[in-house]
Parts: C-alpha cells; structure tokens; sequence
C-alpha cells in the first residue's frame, strides 16, 4: 500500500536553477521565462529562479519576471545562502540581493556537514548555526516564506547524526517553512534515505528531499523519502543537473499521479507531461533522452514480435501504463526481429489495414529483407508507410526520375547535379542544380524539376541529416546509410536511404523524403 497523500504536499522544480548547472546548457533570460511559463503550465507548486546577486544572468530574470512573468499557478523562489560568517544578514550583500528579487519565498543553501562547515566555509560548528538562524530570521520578519536546503545532509547525517539534527531544528527553531535534506553528493541509495527521513521527521515542521543521481537512484531515492513521509519534492525536468544531474521531476510526478494515485497537477495537465519535457529540452538547446520513463520517444516503443502479438491481444499487456496518460503514444519499431503482428500494428498506425494474414507476411519479409541489405525502419516511419503502400498497390506515382549524375565543378565544395524527371506519359525534362556538395545540388536539382507541377516542394525544409557505415571494417568499400528529416507545415517525417556510397544513399532518401511529403499534402496522383 502506497500512503495517503499529504494535504500540502509539495512539488519544487529547480531546472532554472540547478538543472541550469549541467554542461552544455546555458539559459538566456528569455529562455528562463519561456520554461517559468512551462512549468506554470504543467502546474509544479514552486519554480527556483536562480540565484540573484550571484550571477547577472540570474538577477537579470528577476528582473524581467518582476516586469513581465504572471504566474497563475507556480510561487517563484530565489535562491541563495546563509549570510558570511563573521558578518551579519542584515549587512549581507547577497541575502539584500534575495530581499530585493521581490519572490514571496526564499531557499536557502545551509551547510549540514560537519566537515564541509570546517573545511568549506572555514568556520566553527556553531557560527554554521548562528548564520542559519541569522539569516532565516532577518528573512522571515521581512515577511518572506524560507525554505532551507540542507547541503550534504545524508552524508553529514551519517558522519555527525548530532549536528546534522542541530542544523535541523536550527532552521525550525529560526521559522524555516521546510528543510529540505540534500543528497548533493548523489551516493546514498533508497533504504539509507528512507531510515533517514523517517528519523528526521519529528525534528521539522515539515520535511522535503532534494536527490542527485550519482549513483543512478535519485528518482529511487526520492520516492523512497516520500514513503517515508517526506511531504516536499525537489527536482528538475529531464533530470537536468550537474555531473549525472538531478532528480527528474517529470518521471516522479508521473510516479506519485499514476503509481500513488495521488492529484499533484491540476486536473488533466498530466497529459501535457511529454509536451512540456520536450519543449524544455528544445529551449535549453538538448537532444531528448528517448529511453526516458514516461516522456522519452521509446518509452513506450515495442521491437520484439512477441511483445507485438500480445499487444495486438491487449495493449498493456507489455506496457505499465496507457501511453496517452502522460501524452506519448505506443510505437512498433519496423526490424528484422518484427513478425506479423508487428507489422500490422505498426502499419494500422499509419491508416493502412494488413488484418489479410499473407499479405502482412507479405509485407514482413520484404522489411526484413530490406532490413537484412542496411535498411532500417525503426525511425524512418516515412520509408516504411511507402513500402506498405507499395505493396497494398496504393503508392502514388508523383514523378520519375528517369537517370541522373553529379560532380564538382572544381576545386572547391561547389558541387553540381543533372538529371531528367518524367510525369506521367509526358517527355523527360532535364533540370539542373549546384549546391555546397553533392547532396545538396541533387537538392536543388531535384526541386527545380518539380516547382513549376508542386510548388510546395520549396516550402519542404530538410531539418536533420544523419550518415552511417554499415560494417565500417569494410572502410571505403562499407554499405552507408542516411536517415532524412523533413518538415512541412509543422509536421515532420524520416525517410532512410542505402547505398554503396554517400550519395545514393543519400539520393534515395531525398526521393522517398518528397514523394512522402507530396502523398501526405496532395489529394491524390497527378
């Protein structure tokens, strides 16, 4: 049995702040209030924004949001630490830097670790305490909210069990609202932090957990808090963070809405989780983790034909949940290892009915056999509704491309393309096109033929181009090949080519990429 659900249980996203320490990621201001409206959105209780006075980029988005973020939902948090030691809040420069952001609710970092107090901060076990108190006490009585992040607190718990509690109700005593016990380090494992929170519970009004994922549990670790009664969660949207990063946010709520069964998100806004933890990825300019719990592209995807047969008996029985709950959505992955089953799933997908036993086999061995010469369906979804429709005798019949060629034009990349494109019963034309590299002057070639019949082919936009060699022992003499995005109108496809080289690789997926867009945007062949 899961617990009940606490009535002022918390959910605290620190992407802005924390999740912002990965490498690789730099947010502008622009991007931060984009994800703040994100984050409201979706309907996490508190934002992290930062830490202002410590960085320009971080007072600078308090700025702009006191000017131009509403908020409807979410309280935004500036974050900071106890005053210096030695010196007083009320003189701090950095704690007036937290006043001045204008946020109704402050975290605070605070040392918990003994040894850190010593050696970090260079100072005594009880001047740690005086600034905790100092500080939460000048912030409460300007009539801030505090909250306190307890750094190192596990390992300083099991090095120092009496001092790691003194700090504890240190900030109780000073009017701290949460403490919230860090595993900053990463390394503890779900038993440890469970015993833990559970003895620290009588100690705090009110108790949350922030885990990073250094030993690969920090989802782990932070369920295993709440179980144990901790009533505040701390985390970061795809598990953004420094070093392994933090706590994904997006998997634990999906956990405590779907596995606790509790309301966390406003009603529906679960839906929207998949959405969101894309769209943050795409502002903070990172390429989304496809086996990610919940959210990733193959979270939900099924390769083996075994699974595919029981899932075409009933869906879940090789799914956790309904994909659609978190806004995914189940997929068949086209391969060698696909049977029947999967291919009449993954065509009726596409629209297409293959219920006809030998012609979905029909279908199958012709993808494996293809599979078995370098291609591959799994992310060419394109391609594959192409050879379907081959088969089914629907594909339509746009164009032909009767021979073409391509060289350089000198010693430069400069690279220029022929080839001859028929309509119908009508004459070949010949159509010309210089591109940078050979690709991209059969490209231009390509569009040039087909401009004047499909005006819409200048609006395709090839959007990602990827190459592969197929046993590369083989070296220049290796099979290549190249998966194609495209997009039109919002929408996008993959097309896969194969070839002896580059080129024809190349050349087939661009072929597949516009008779794909033309069949999907024109009623019907010419």
């Amino acid at each position: 049995m899961y617990p009940t659900k606490p009535d002022d249980f918390q959910v605290f996203d620190t992407t802005l702040r924390d999740g912002a320490q990965q490498e690789g990621i730099r947010l502008t201001v622009p991007d931060r209030l984009r994800i703040a409206g994100l984050l409201d959105d979706l309907g996490v209780d508190f934002i992290e924004g930062g830490w202002p006075g410590a960085n320009p980029n971080d007072t600078a988005f308090f700025q702009a949001a006191r000017d131009g973020l509403r908020l409807r939902r979410a309280t935004l948090v500036a974050f900071g630490a106890t005053r210096r030691a030695g010196s007083s809040a009320a003189a701090d420069p950095l704690t007036q830097a937290l006043v001045e952001a204008g946020t109704e609710v402050v975290c605070l970092v605070a040392k918990a670790h003994d040894r850190h107090v010593r050696q970090a901060l260079k100072t005594t076990l009880e001047e740690n305490l005086a600034m905790i108190t100092d500080t939460v006490t000048h912030l409460r009585a300007l009539g801030k909210r505090v909250f306190v992040d307890c750094e190192h607190f596990f390992n300083g718990y099991l090095d120092n069990r009496d001092y790691a509690l003194e700090v504890v109700r240190a900030c109780a005593r000073a009017g701290a609202e949460v403490v919230v016990l860090c595993d900053t380090n990463g390394g503890m494992l779900p038993g440890q932090v469970a015993q833990i929170v559970a003895q620290v519970l009588p100690h705090a009004p009110k108790v949350g957990v922030h885990c990073h994922n250094d030993s690969g549990c920090a989802v782990a670790n932070t369920m295993a808090a709440v179980e144990a009664g901790a009533s505040h969660v701390q985390g970061t949207v795809n598990g953004y963070g420094e070093r392994t990063g933090n706590a994904d946010l997006t998997t634990i709520v999906a956990n405590l809405e779907l596995k606790f069964g509790w309301s966390l998100l406003p009603a529906g806004q679960l839906r929207d989780l998949t959405r969101v933890a894309h769209a943050v990825a795409e502002i903070a300019n990172q390429t989304p983790f496809p086996r990610q719990p919940y959210v990733g592209r193959s979270a939900f995807a099924h390769k083996a034909g075994l699974h595919a047969s029981a899932i075409k008996v009933e869906a879940d029985l090789y799914q956790h949940i309904d994909p659609d709950l978190v806004g995914n959505g189940m997929r068949m992955l086209i391969s060698d290892m696909a049977g029947r089953a999967s291919i009449q799933i993954k065509a009726g997908q596409l629209g297409h009915d293959l219920e006809d036993r030998r012609l979905a086999a029909k279908v199958a061995d012709r993808i494996k056999a293809r599979e078995a010469a370098g291609y591959s369906y799994e992310a060419a979804d394109a391609s594959f509704d192409l050879i379907v429709r081959e088969q089914l005798g629907t594909r339509p019949r746009f164009f032909a491309v009767t021979n073409w060629r391509v060289f350089h034009t000198g010693n430069d990349d400069l690279a220029q393309a022929t080839l001859r494109i028929k309509f119908g019963q009508e004459a070949a034309t010949a159509h010309v096109g210089e591109g940078n590299g050979p690709v991209n002057a059969l490209d231009k070639a390509l569009r040039a033929g087909l401009a004047a019949r499909y005006p819409m082919v200048d609006q395709f936009e090839l959007t990602d181009y990827r190459v592969r060699l197929l046993d590369a022992s083989h070296g220049t003499d290796a099979i290549t090949r190249v998966l194609i995005d495209t997009a039109y109108q919002g929408l996008s496809w993959t097309t896969v080519g194969v070839g002896g080289n580059i080129i024809e690789a190349s050349w087939e997926a661009l072929v597949d990429a516009v008779d794909y867009g033309l069949m999907s945007h024109l009623p019907s062949e010419p």
